[in-house]
């Protein structure tokens, strides 16, 4: 790493610390005075409180990573353009594209920093923070017991159960259907049960108060049964998911809940959108970069409201596209993984195309 890379990243690294620092306060200052009254009203202590926002810390810090990149790239390149060292270091033979390189370097690595914080840390922290919401602002933030429970057992056998508990890990009238091939179904057998249990001895479901219904001779024979091992593949663990909410889950917990979904034959594509977009977004820190350093590159009226403007028309921007995007793979038969990752696809163009417009 040469003089000129360690400078620049020295200038990128103090001015991003301090953007994420001031972001952050603003950020909490806001949510503070908004909530402020809903912990006044449930006696909230103030130890409970300042918990409440170190759990909620992780989640801003994920929203705000790829605006505080772009104010601190906008600042660093606007600073050398204002004090004229851009010049100095084109005139020794120096383009803007080399100039770019420790920036896009810091925005990579930050960008896989941030896939593993989005995706492990942040669920988390969630958690422990939408335990606190629950506990003492009474917020509902996981679900309670399930209701119709429909799921694909295998190809050939379905499994509905009307009410599920996970709490007591038990469930009323389950129906177990299976049926002769996928092709061409047929229904050999079905069994109704009044209860069922999840046996953790075992990892085993067991029904109670049933009847079993036989179809796979010439006349239809049924057994009635106090209890029965109904070897049901999925698991209490996999049901028990459903309750929670998507955000408390890291990647391959969603992965396993969207599969979940499909497995009940549900339509999942919206939740595949969105798990792809989880993917794509800390990446946005490098899109950042591309539209950053050409814009600053160049001498401006206005000094710094100019780049906060831009800042904020760029992150805008690109909000909306994300949403237009996720928007259009709901609405048309576009695949989820290009749905998710569509703005940034776009922007990437963009900012190479902005990049080659500039002079370097």
């Amino acid at each position: 790493m040469g003089l000129l890379d360690r400078y620049i990243l020295k200038q990128l690294s103090l001015t991003f610390l301090f953007s994420m620092v001031a972001l952050t306060l603003i950020f909490l200052i806001v949510n503070y005075l908004e909530t402020l009254d809903n912990f006044l009203d449930k006696n909230v202590r103030w130890d409970i409180i300042a918990l409440y926002y170190i759990y909620y810390l992780p989640e801003i810090l994920k929203i705000l990573t790829p605006v505080a990149l772009l104010v601190s790239t906008l600042f660093t390149i606007g600073r050398l353009s204002t004090q004229n060292e851009i010049t100095a270091i084109k005139t020794g033979g120096i383009s803007l594209y080399r100039i770019m390189l420790p920036l896009a370097t810091f925005s990579i690595i930050l960008s896989f920093g941030q896939l593993y914080f989005n995706g492990w840390i942040v669920p988390k922290s969630l958690q422990n923070k939408f335990q606190i919401e629950e506990k003492y602002l009474y917020k509902r933030i996981s679900g309670g017991p399930i209701f119709n429970l429909y799921f694909r057992d295998n190809p050939t056998t379905n499994v509905i159960i009307q009410y599920y508990d996970s709490e007591t890990r038990t469930g009323n009238k389950t129906t177990i259907e299976t049926y002769s091939s996928e092709k061409s179904p047929r229904l050999l057998k079905r069994i109704e049960a009044r209860k069922i249990i999840w046996d953790s001895v075992n990892s085993d479901w067991i029904l109670l108060a049933g009847l079993i219904r036989d179809f796979s001779k010439e006349k239809i024979t049924m057994q009635p049964f106090d209890s029965l091992n109904s070897h049901i593949s999925i698991s209490h663990e996999r049901i028990s998911q459903l309750k929670r909410s998507p955000e408390e889950m890291n990647y391959n917990e969603l992965k396993e809940y969207i599969d979940i979904l499909k497995q009940g034959g549900k339509d999942v594509r919206q939740q595949m959108i969105e798990y792809y977009g989880n993917f794509a977004f800390p990446f946005a820190n490098f899109i950042v970069v591309l539209f950053g350093v050409p814009f600053a590159s160049v001498r401006r009226k206005g000094g710094l409201a100019v780049q906060i403007g831009a800042a904020l028309v760029i992150s805008f921007l690109y909000l909306v596209f994300t949403k237009i995007s996720q928007t259009l793979g709901l609405a048309t038969e576009i695949e989820p993984m290009l749905a998710g990752w569509g703005a940034n696809i776009i922007f990437f163009i963009l900012g190479i195309f902005t990049i080659f417009k500039t002079r370097t």
